[in-house]
């Protein structure tokens, strides 16, 4: 692995109909530094019978800087109850990873929550605060957070927020609240440049960041948002750098914070899923060093 401070880190969702074991293989045989693998991935792992020790083993010389992710953060209620349960088994699965952090997901995952009428429509689906006023959604997000902090603290781990870009406090700006109402040192966000593209967030913005407040970055790409609730599945179908975003623009305003760490290859391209997966982290590597290195 580098010595170096910016890190280039595989994602799991490049190789998102993979296992685990072919995931680490090919971070290892592509040379990424590292994994950023998800929960699900290791318990299949675990499951199916392989021990801590063994996951460990294959892990050996590859930084995790964490795993993702415990959705729908702001729950309340008796699903408040389960995110904390859920946020516990996360912890452990990082921990038996060697992983450093955790990813927490703002929601409601389902962008039908914002169609006209959708209370009635759906009247069973999942909606989440959006239907409180702002102040109430940041004091109910940040107060969730506390604990799942509190909770990875208990296992030497960071929390990284991510505000998924149709949910509510999905800007920069207003993760930053949850994070000074949250009030604990564990806690940081990731930049995800599709989130911050779709929540009208811009390279401008970002460079202006306070560099202790970023965990990692999210290198991907979008086709054009023109406005509304952004589709994900449609908009991140896209191979990385062949989208609308100057991605050397936004590599470039992280940077201009001082911020030197891991940079991961969230990728959400159906072509590129279904294709040769040793073949898709080559070039989204090379594309990486042309990025960040240079």
């Amino acid at each position: 692995m580098s010595k170096r401070n910016d890190r280039l880190i595989f994602h799991s969702m490049a190789s998102k109909f993979n296992t685990l074991s072919i995931d680490i293989e090919i971070a290892r045989a592509v040379g990424f530094d590292g994994l950023e693998t998800s929960g699900p991935k290791i318990a299949a792992f675990l499951d199916a019978g392989f021990t801590a020790p063994e996951l460990r083993s294959r892990l050996d010389g590859l930084l995790l800087p964490g795993i993702g992710f415990l959705t729908d953060l702001e729950r309340q209620g008796g699903g408040r109850a389960d995110m904390l349960r859920e946020a516990a088994e996360l912890c452990r699965l990082a921990s038996a990873a060697g992983a450093k952090a955790i990813e927490a997901i703002t929601g409601p995952l389902d962008i039908r929550v914002f169609d006209s009428g959708s209370d009635r429509l759906h009247p069973r689906l999942y909606r989440g605060l959006v239907d409180l006023p702002e102040d109430a959604q940041t004091a109910l997000t940040a107060e969730n957070l506390r604990d799942v902090a509190d909770i990875a603290a208990d296992h030497g781990l960071i929390v990284y927020l991510e505000a998924l870009s149709w949910t509510p406090l999905n800007t920069i700006d207003a993760q930053l609240r949850v994070l000074e109402r949250c009030g604990r040192e564990n806690v940081k966000i990731v930049i995800d440049f599709w989130h911050a593209y779709t929540s009208g967030d811009t390279p401008e913005r970002l460079a202006s960041l306070d560099k202790e407040i970023i965990y990692g970055v999210h290198l991907c790409d979008s086709l054009p948002h023109t406005g509304g609730i952004p589709n994900e599945a449609m908009l991140r179908d896209v191979p990385t750098g062949k989208g609308v975003l100057d991605l050397k623009a936004w590599v470039d305003a992280v940077k201009a914070t001082g911020y030197a760490g891991w940079w991961s290859c969230e990728l959400f391209c159906n072509r590129q899923h279904q294709d040769n997966s040793f073949d898709i982290a080559r070039e989204l590597k090379s594309l990486m060093e042309r990025l960040v290195l240079t």
